[in-house]
């Protein structure tokens, strides 16, 4: 079944809400300066209220970060006792063998060369972070943006790569696309954050109709 992550959580609510609909991941970002970013005391104090409320450790906690100290990073981690993060900065092997926990790799693409060019150095970058042992997740080159863009990239780049290799999609994902997405890509997962927000608030309605549509989509390939 497709995993599904909804980043930028700033409440509690929906993180029940994420919970109750049968997501995998949900995100929080620990970015500076961006529009979603959450104090790490904010994030702990919604944490610990989702945790005490359900009593279950699903979906997974995972932290977006960008070219941040290590020690940085694991102090959050440990204070916020996320199972996973994800870097969305030029962060190499090197850094990444410093982090606590497993790690989502955010990789760029940029489509606006050739489909050909695009695919193999696409292809590498996954290889390396698949290698390292971790997941890559695939959104769309922006320059001089951190995380997402709420934009997305040629699909058919993704569709070539997931016959090699499993990532998350990211990168312009709606309740409305996601099911094509789903069924044209075959993605091992998917991600979204503006597209279950409201006037840049997140949804509840907009969170179980995005896991609907791909949940039906999974019901629909199982049965083919």
């Amino acid at each position: 079944m497709t995993k599904i992550k909804i980043c930028g959580l700033r409440e509690s609510k929906h993180i029940s809400k994420a919970a109750n609909v049968g997501v995998d991941f949900v995100g929080f970002v620990f970015v500076p300066n961006v529009r979603r970013e959450i104090s790490i005391t904010k994030a702990q104090r919604i944490i610990n209220e989702y945790r005490t409320l359900s009593g279950n450790n699903e979906p997974k906690l995972v932290g977006l970060f960008a070219n941040q100290p290590q020690e940085h990073v694991n102090h959050i981690i440990d204070f916020c006792g996320l199972d996973m993060i994800q870097l969305c900065g030029n962060e190499e092997p090197e850094y990444w063998d410093e982090i606590t926990v497993p790690i989502i790799k955010q990789i760029k693409v940029a489509d606006n060369d050739s489909h050909g060019y695009t695919i193999s150095q696409t292809i590498a970058k996954v290889d390396k972070v698949v290698q390292h042992g971790h997941i890559p997740l695939l959104d769309k080159h922006e320059s001089g943006s951190f995380g997402g863009t709420g934009l997305s990239f040629d699909w058919d780049i993704a569709k070539h790569i997931s016959q090699q290799h499993d990532f998350i999609l990211a990168g312009g994902l709606t309740p409305q696309n996601v099911g094509i997405a789903t069924s044209t890509v075959r993605p091992w997962g998917v991600d979204v954050s503006t597209g279950v927000e409201i006037n840049g608030t997140k949804n509840s309605h907009k969170i179980a109709d995005f896991a609907n549509q791909v949940q039906m989509v999974d019901t629909q390939l199982f049965l083919d």
